[in-house]
């Protein structure tokens, strides 16, 4: 049964995406309380010049996922440094990082691998989240979306483009641009960046706040002081960070 709702989820997910299209492949089964290893085929464009691409990813449940009817999913991006085809590495930072030894966390996590000298690409992460949120008891009111460096960028883009799609995010020392700040104006923000962050300026948080503050939007920004580019680590280990993120669902 498990199977066949799998199958139909992946089929009515396929013809929702018009020209691109999700083909799931051999993975490991998905483990309550347990990050397992999971991929999947995106197959973008069509005809001749369709393009099959595999994302590969873990995907962590809570312990108690099967006790719930629905549980909440947070997407999280890796930086770049986590970039290539070696799937351990996006362990290395964040949630994926913090479920390893806490098989509670209350959200079922998503961490995709972008491949090597490659952008996160937002068509292709929001593929696998409405894939995920059909295959598994994924609350759809509580979708979530997350990163740092090359994956706060990522963060902007994505919600910038599929606002309606997460109750909420939380860019991570990344940018975004600036004219987008309307399409963000309803969903709830919270950013995070060091001052003394050299790799991607505080200012490229900065511009993005005051812009969607401008366009009326509910949004806020976190600086630590004295802090370089790591400023996900303190991040991710406030336990306030995932009570702000519950506390907003979709309409």
């Amino acid at each position: 049964m498990q199977r066949l709702t799998k199958v139909i989820s992946l089929l009515l997910l396929t013809l929702g995406m018009g020209c691109f299209q999700v083909r799931q492949i051999a993975a490991n089964e998905a483990i309550p309380g347990k990050q397992v290893a999971q991929q999947f085929i995106f197959k973008a464009g069509g005809g001749d010049d369709a393009k099959d691409v595999i994302i590969k990813y873990w995907l962590f449940l809570p312990a108690d996922y099967r006790d719930n009817d629905s549980v909440p999913l947070m997407l999280f991006l890796h930086g770049a440094g986590e970039r290539g085809d070696n799937l351990e590495l996006v362990k290395k930072w964040g949630p994926p990082k913090l479920v390893e030894k806490d098989p509670g966390f209350q959200f079922a996590v998503v961490s995709p691998q972008c491949r090597k000298n490659e952008r996160w690409d937002v068509e292709q992460m929001v593929a696998l989240v409405k894939h995920l949120a059909g295959t598994y008891h994924i609350d759809r009111q509580r979708m979530y979306c997350t990163g740092l460096s090359m994956g706060g960028y990522g963060t902007w883009a994505i919600t910038a483009k599929y606002p309606k799609l997460f109750a909420a995010a939380v860019p991570i020392c990344g940018g975004g641009d600036p004219t987008q700040a309307t399409a963000l104006a309803k969903l709830p923000i919270w950013a995070f960046h060091g001052d003394k962050d050299t790799s991607v300026p505080l200012e490229r948080s900065q511009v993005m706040v005051e812009a969607i503050r401008k366009a009326g939007g509910n949004v806020k920004l976190k600086i630590y002081p004295g802090v370089g580019h790591n400023s996900w680590s303190q991040t991710y280990a406030n336990p306030e960070l995932y009570k702000w993120l519950l506390s907003h669902q979709n309409p």
